[in-house]
C-alpha cells in the first residue's frame, strides 16, 4: 500500500451561496509539511476554500481529503459522513482573522477546552499541554491572564496555541494578522515562522504577508473570481508572475 505525501487534497470544489458561485472547480494539494500562501484580492474566494477544507462551510460539489480522511461534498450527511467530518475538523487546526477567545476564561483556560472536552483528556494532563504550547508561543507567563488583560498580537498566539492543542495534522490561517496593529504583526508571523522551520507543520495560510510568504511558503497560489489562475513557488511568483492578473496585484501590495 502506497504512503500518501500529502496532507490536503481538494478536487474540483465548488461553492454556491444563493445561486452565486464563489468556487469554481478547485483543485489543490498540500504535501506533508508544507507551507502554502493563498492570496488574491477580496471577494476572490480564499477564506471560502478554507472554511470548505474543515467544513465550517458545506461545499457544493467536490472532494475534500485531510489526513486520509475523505469526505465528499453536497448532499444529504449519513451519521457515518457526519463523523467522518468531525475526524476531518480534529485533524484541521484553523485560526480566523478574529481571535474568538472565550473571554470568560483564562488564556491556559481557552487552550484546554478542546482536548478536554473534544478528546475527553484527563484536566491536568491538558493544563501541562497548554502551558507547553504557551511557551511555545511566547506567552508562558500569561496563562492566567484573560482575553481583555492580552493585546490583540497575544490573543491571536493564544488562539494559534489553542487550535495547536488538538495536535492537528493541518493548520489553516485565515489572514491571521489582518486585524493587528503594525507592531503586533511580527510576533504572529514568529510563531508561524516556527511552526513551519522547527515543527514542519503543514501549514495552508491565507495572507498578504508577502515577506512571510517569501521566507517561509514552499508554494504561493493566486486565487481570482473563485479560480486559482498562478501557483509557484515565492521566487518565481513573486519576481516573474506569469499572469497579468497577478503582476497587477503584486504591484499593488508590494
Amino acid at each position: 500500500m502506497s504512503v500518501s505525501t500529502h496532507d490536503v487534497r481538494v478536487e474540483a470544489l465548488r461553492k454556491s451561496f444563493a445561486g452565486h458561485e464563489v468556487l469554481k472547480g478547485i483543485d489543490l494539494t498540500v504535501g506533508k509539511g508544507e507551507v502554502v500562501v493563498v492570496f488574491g484580492r477580496s471577494g476572490s474566494g480564499k477564506s471560502t476554500l478554507l472554511r470548505c477544507i474543515n467544513f465550517l462551510e458545506e461545499p457544493t460539489a467536490g472532494m475534500i481529503e485531510v489526513a486520509g480522511i475523505r469526505v465528499e461534498g453536497g448532499g444529504h450527511r449519513t451519521r457515518a459522513q457526519r463523523e467522518k467530518i468531525r475526524q476531518l475538523r480534529i485533524r484541521t487546526g484553523m485560526v480566523f482573522q478574529d481571535f474568538n477567545l472565550f473571554p470568560h476564561r483564562t488564556a491556559l483556560e481557552n487552550v484546554i477546552e478542546g482536548p478536554v472536552t473534544v478528546l475527553g483528556r484527563p484536566r491536568k494532563q491538558a493544563e501541562l499541554a497548554g502551558l507547553e504550547l504557551l511557551e511555545l508561543v511566547g506567552l508562558g507567563e500569561r496563562g492566567e491572564a484573560y482575553p481583555i488583560q492580552l493585546s490583540g498580537g497575544q490573543q491571536q498566539r493564544v488562539a494559534i496555541a489553542r487550535a495547536l492543542a488538538m495536535n492537528p495534522k493541518v493548520m489553516l490561517f485565515d489572514e491571521p494578522t489582518s486585524a493587528l496593529d503594525p507592531e503586533l504583526i511580527g510576533d504572529v508571523l514568529a510563531v508561524m515562522r516556527r511552526l513551519a522551520t522547527d515543527l514542519h507543520m503543514t501549514m495552508l495560510v491565507v495572507s498578504h504577508e508577502m515577506g512571510f510568504a517569501r521566507e517561509v511558503a514552499s508554494r504561493m497560489v493566486f486565487m481570482s473570481d473563485g479560480e486559482i489562475i498562478e501557483e509557484g513557488p515565492p521566487s518565481q511568483v513573486l519576481t516573474s508572475p506569469q499572469r497579468p492578473e497577478t503582476r497587477r496585484f503584486l504591484d499593488a501590495v508590494l
